[in-house]
């Protein structure tokens, strides 16, 4: 499991040379390529997401980052309207 992670997230060796070392050590005569694609593929997928998911935190937190500003400005200008003189109290 963790040379999978390691192979999926860029740690370490690649995942070809990783594979091909397991195959060697298990002296079983496999065909690692589909498997390699396999989690090239996966790699790509879970990059592509992660990219996605900053990109929307970002915008997330530029939104808040809005929200609060024009919460404060709007406030500050009730404060400033209400403690104008002539004008109701609360």
């Amino acid at each position: 499991a963790l040379c999978v992670y390691h192979c999926l997230f860029g740690v370490g060796v690649s995942p070809h040379t990783e594979l091909f070392r397991v195959n060697e050590d298990q002296k079983v005569a496999l065909d690692l390529d589909p498997y390699v694609k396999k989690l090239l593929i996966a790699r790509r997928r879970v990059v592509l997401v992660n990219n996605i998911l900053q990109n929307a935190q970002e915008r997330l937190r530029r939104l808040n980052h809005n929200v609060a500003k024009e919460t404060a400005r709007r406030k500050a200008l009730l404060d400033s309207g209400s403690s104008l003189p002539g004008s109701p109290s609360k």
